[in-house]
C-alpha cells in the first residue's frame, strides 16, 4: 500500500484549507478523499484584505487542534517538509511572490482561484515553474463537480460545444477588483467548456450586475451573467450543435472539492497538471480584459501566448 503523501497548505486566511484538510484527514467524512494527508501549514495574512487579517487566526486554530496540521514558520518550510503543496492564500495578488519563494524547492503545487490577478504574473509563475521542473495546477473548484465533468463529456450525437453561458454571484472586493473575487468561478466553468481561444471580450457592469460576452471566433461564443446581490446561485448552460443543456451547480450530489482533490491527486504527484497551462492563463486573461473594459466600455481582444 502507497504511504499517504504529505500535504503542505500555504495561506490559511481561506475556507478552503478547511474543506480540503477535513476531506483529507477525516476517514469518517462521507467524502473522504484518500492518498494524502493535510500535515503541514504556513498561515500567512495581506493586511490590506479584511477578509485576510479577519479570518486567518480562526482557520489556523481549526486546523491546528481540529485536524492535526503542524504550524511551521515559514512558506518554505512548508514546501520542504511537503510531497505536495495546496497554496489556498485568499489573496491571488500574493499568488506570485509566493510561489516564487517556494518554487525552487520543486513541489508539485496546486494554487487555489484565482491563479493570479494579471496575465503576467501568471505567465511568471508557470515560467517559474518550468524553470524549477514541477507542475503547477490551479482552477475553480466548481470545474470538478461531478455533474459538471459529465455535462462536458457529453452525447457525441449532440455534436462539439459551440457556446456556453454561465451565472453566479459577482460580490466586489477592492482587494481582488472585478471577476477576480468571485467572478472567477463562472469564468473557470466558461472556459473548461469552450477551452483556450477567446478572441475578444466586452463587459459592461453596474452596481448591481456584470455582463461579459466572449468570442473565440464567428461561431463559437460565450456569456458571463454576475449578480451582486440576488440569489447567490451558480449555473450553467452548454450549448452543442444539436441541443443545450443545463446544469443547476447548486444541486450537485457531492462536493466540489472532492472531486478536484481527486483531480489533484492524480495529475501533480504524476508531474502533470488536470488544467491545461492554456486554460490557466486564458481564465486569468478574460476577467483582466473584463475588468478593463468594463472601466471604459471597449471591447477587449486577446491573444493569450504562454
Amino acid at each position: 500500500m502507497a504511504a499517504e503523501l504529505k500535504v503542505g497548505l500555504i495561506g490559511l486566511d481561506n475556507s478552503h484549507c478547511v474543506a480540503f484538510s477535513q476531506l483529507l484527514n477525516k476517514a469518517d467524512n462521507p467524502y473522504h478523499v484518500s492518498g494524502a494527508r493535510a500535515c503541514f501549514g504556513y498561515p500567512g495574512v495581506s493586511n490590506d484584505f479584511k477578509l485576510s487579517y479577519a479570518r486567518v487566526e480562526g482557520f489556523t486554530k481549526t486546523l491546528r487542534e481540529e485536524l492535526g496540521v503542524e504550524m511551521l514558520s515559514s512558506p518554505e518550510e512548508v514546501a520542504k517538509r511537503s510531497d505536495l503543496v495546496i497554496m489556498t492564500a485568499v489573496d491571488g495578488k500574493q499568488h506570485r511572490q509566493l510561489y516564487e519563494r517556494i518554487a525552487p524547492l520543486a513541489r508539485p503545487t496546486f494554487i487555489d482561484k484565482p491563479f493570479a490577478t494579471s496575465l503576467t504574473d501568471a505567465q511568471a509563475i508557470l515560467k517559474a515553474a518550468d524553470k524549477a521542473g514541477a507542475p503547477v495546477m490551479s482552477c475553480s473548484a466548481l470545474r470538478y463537480a461531478d455533474e459538471f465533468q459529465a455535462l462536458l463529456k457529453g452525447d457525441a450525437a449532440w455534436g462539439g460545444i459551440v457556446a456556453c453561458d454561465a451565472f453566479g454571484p459577482t460580490p466586489q472586493e477592492p482587494a481582488l477588483p472585478g471577476l477576480f473575487w468571485y467572478g472567477v468561478h463562472a469564468v473557470e466553468m466558461i472556459v473548461a467548456a469552450m477551452g483556450p481561444g477567446c478572441r475578444k471580450v466586452r463587459s459592461l457592469a453596474d452596481d448591481g450586475f456584470d455582463l461579459v460576452s466572449m468570442q473565440w471566433d464567428p461561431q463559437r461564443s460565450a456569456c458571463l451573467r454576475g449578480m451582486r446581490t440576488s440569489h447567490g446561485q451558480f449555473g450553467v448552460v452548454v450549448h452543442r450543435q444539436k441541443g443545450a443543456r443545463f446544469l443547476d451547480m447548486n444541486n450537485v450530489a457531492r462536493p466540489y472539492y472532492a472531486g478536484l482533490l481527486e483531480a489533484i491527486l492524480r495529475s501533480l504527484p504524476q508531474g502533470r497538471s488536470d488544467v491545461p497551462n492554456e486554460e490557466m492563463l486564458e481564465a486569468v486573461a478574460i476577467m483582466e480584459a473584463a475588468n478593463a473594459s468594463s472601466r471604459d466600455g471597449k471591447e477587449i481582444s486577446l491573444q493569450v501566448s504562454r
